[in-house]
């Protein structure tokens, strides 16, 4: 029986990865390195790492590149002051889900940034809890993110769903043991997904999902 479900944030409940990507090309012409979209979805979206192994690949110095991850910061920090667009059935799924299962947002987003994006979608109503980059040591791909959100719950991995958009997130559930579902958006779309446990088109099609696998009051 399905107790609880977590949900990515950044590509799952709003569509910000491009204007992460944005902030990050930008800062990264600066040193000469130009980052596609191609670039950007391997090394951030499949190995979850940081785009600006790039300029240290170029011999930009670790002081140099602190200083242009902050300022990556402050740029996506006034792309998303102009308002972020909620994902496609999410409020939706959201609304048939609340009260009947706990559901929580496990995001790798910085708190200064989940709460700038957050300021009008009216969607944080809808959750138990928020864990942010700044509640876990290490981030997804790993598993502790996902680790943190059932212990939280004082659930096992089989009373848990997670909703995930990219193949970092689909391998942090799996590797915390968790049923996965995944949404792909425009820049995560074209992926084996290996691992997920259903494929969907949009997040209106998780609350079925969830009945389907004995989840209490599901869609009431």
């Amino acid at each position: 029986m399905i107790k609880a479900v977590f949900w990515d944030n950044d590509g799952v409940l709003v569509d910000t990865e491009k204007l992460y990507y944005q902030a990050t090309r930008e800062l990264l012409l600066t040193t000469g390195v130009e980052l596609t979209e191609a670039l950007f979805r391997r090394i951030s979206l499949v190995e979850g790492r940081s785009s600006f192994i790039l300029a240290a690949e170029r011999g930009v110095r670790p002081e140099e590149i602190d200083r242009l991850h902050g300022l990556r910061n402050q740029r996506y920090t006034e792309l998303l002051t102009g308002g972020v667009r909620i994902m496609e059935g999410v409020e939706e799924a959201l609304r048939q889900l609340r009260g009947g299962v706990v559901q929580g947002v496990v995001t790798s987003s910085r708190k200064e940034h989940f709460d700038v994006m957050h300021r009008s979608t009216g969607l944080l109503a809808h959750f138990d809890f928020i864990l942010t980059r700044e509640d876990f040591t290490l981030s997804k791909p790993d598993p502790e993110p996902y680790r943190k959100a059932m212990a939280r719950c004082g659930l096992t991995p089989q009373e848990c769903l997670v909703v995930e958009d990219s193949p970092r997130g689909l391998e942090s559930a799996v590797a915390a043991g968790i049923r996965c579902l995944v949404v792909p958006n425009a820049l995560t779309r074209g992926h084996a997904f290996a691992g997920a446990w259903r494929v969907l088109e949009t997040c209106r099609e998780v609350p079925g999902e969830v009945r389907r696998l004995g989840g209490a009051e599901a869609g009431r």
